[in-house]
């Protein structure tokens, strides 16, 4: 505790007293254990033994609060961040026994997300709440735990998954052993829910999980049941979801646009995309429309959701892009996030966002020199880049370094320890959610 050693406050008389407890209890000077009277709360003096030796009274206002972090699932340590140790506090069991279960509720509605695996192994009542039907309905009606980033890759042919907590600022490993063993890659995540394609043997299958309550299932196979590009949206009003298939990944577009819907629990044959020269396997969803960057004819394919047709945006690119990608913003905003310049002494990362009434591309931020410097120290070094919330998440294979950009604060900020584990990481934007269904 901070302060002189002739003066302590209360509080720092309650925790010196909890380590004494803590290590064999309080003794007199002939050894003889010394009992403690009851510390009282609220106005009233502290008249016991403890509170008057080497301590002086100090009003509830100005007594000193221990706030602590609450702690997630395996939680990766960073050798240059140092972490204050908190002593534990002894919890009387027969009182919280007998804890109402609406009142547990409310508790655990405030636990942060990640400590639920935590939770589950405390016992059979608490493994069977977090399963409930009503736990779930109250969980839906909370706020978001916030954004997250969620890396994902494979250890030995052994699925791997690390979430970074922005509100938290602090990693938690999640258990990605309950999916298949399939040669299976990162669809991407929408609502709580994250989607995986991939073949098991030489069958192309898609499936949909919870990572917080270790649930999964296959979707029924497509009509065109071969690898396409696919991206999911989550509808948390409706409780469904959908997965939108284009082309294969081999570059034919004559297949038809294919939507599962979750609802129905099959998938519908929408138009076929025209024919493009797509600069890009990446898309963006947002405002219920997917958009691609096609090369021939110049700009953007958009797909409207609801009706089922596609159609092209004749916006072009800035001069000189040497690569770009496309970033969902909230509601109806989309950005283009990419590298100019021609030589590796004169590029710069910027950021661009579409002007719907326009057609054009607007710049709104540029990547400070520094940022960029130490995030792609090589002209040739490949990146990667997704969104969500107005949030930019840059990452570098090579250089294993995050970083993250606010568009409406306009704040660069390193992510610590990110958690880019092999050259084959993928990342994505995950909200943790308990009520998330996978039907």
């Amino acid at each position: 505790m901070d302060g002189s050693p002739g003066e302590s406050s209360e509080s720092g008389s309650i925790v010196s007293n909890a380590h004494s407890l803590k290590n064999g209890g309080l003794h007199d000077d002939d050894g003889c254990p010394r009992q403690v009277s009851p510390i009282r709360i609220g106005g009233s003096r502290n008249t016991s033994p403890i509170g008057c030796v080497g301590s002086r009274n100090t009003s509830p206002s100005r007594q000193k609060v221990i706030k602590t972090k609450p702690r997630g699932l395996d939680e990766e340590t960073v050798a240059t961040f140092g972490k204050v140790v908190h002593p534990d506090v002894q919890m009387e069991d027969n009182i919280w026994a007998m804890l109402p279960e609406d009142l547990l509720n409310e508790i655990l509605l405030r636990v942060p997300p990640f400590m639920i695996f935590r939770l589950r192994s405390v016992c059979k009542r608490w493994n069977s709440i977090l399963q409930d039907s009503c736990f779930l309905k109250f969980h839906s009606q909370v706020p978001s735990h916030g954004p997250c980033l969620l890396t994902f890759w494979k250890n030995l042919q052994t699925p791997q998954c690390s979430v970074f907590s922005l509100p938290l600022k602090a990693w938690y490993r999640i258990p990605f052993t309950f999916l298949p063993q399939w040669a299976f890659w990162l669809v991407g995540s929408s609502g709580g829910l994250v989607c995986f394609s991939g073949l098991d043997g030489l069958t192309f299958k898609t499936l949909v999980c919870n990572p917080l309550t270790q649930t999964w299932r296959t979707l029924p196979g497509m009509h065109y049941n071969q690898q396409r590009q696919l991206i999911m949206v989550v509808d948390r009003i409706d409780r469904s979801f959908k997965v939108i298939a284009t082309g294969d990944i081999f570059g034919d577009r004559s297949l038809p646009t294919e939507v599962y819907d979750s609802k129905l629990d099959r998938w519908l044959l929408h138009q076929i995309m025209p024919a493009v020269n797509l600069c890009s396997s990446k898309m963006a969803y947002c405002d219920s429309r997917l958009y691609l960057e096609t090369l021939s004819p110049l700009g953007l394919m958009m797909y409207r959701l609801d009706p089922g047709y596609w159609e092209h945006i004749p916006a072009r690119f800035p001069r000189s892009l040497l690569d770009g990608y496309l970033v969902a913003g909230t509601q109806k905003r989309l950005f283009l996030v990419g590298r100019i310049g021609l030589y590796s002494t004169l590029q710069s990362m910027r950021i661009w966002e579409l002007d719907h009434a326009k057609i054009t591309w607007v710049e709104i931020s540029r990547m400070p020199p520094k940022y960029f410097r130490a995030l792609l120290r090589l002209s040739a070094e490949r990146f990667e880049c997704v969104g969500q919330d107005n949030l930019i998440c840059f990452t570098s294979w090579n250089q294993g370094k995050g970083l993250l950009y606010d568009v409406d604060k306009k704040v660069w900020s390193w992510i610590a320890g990110c958690a880019l584990q092999s050259y084959n990481s993928q990342v994505c934007f995950y909200e943790p959610r308990f009520d998330a269904s996978i039907y």
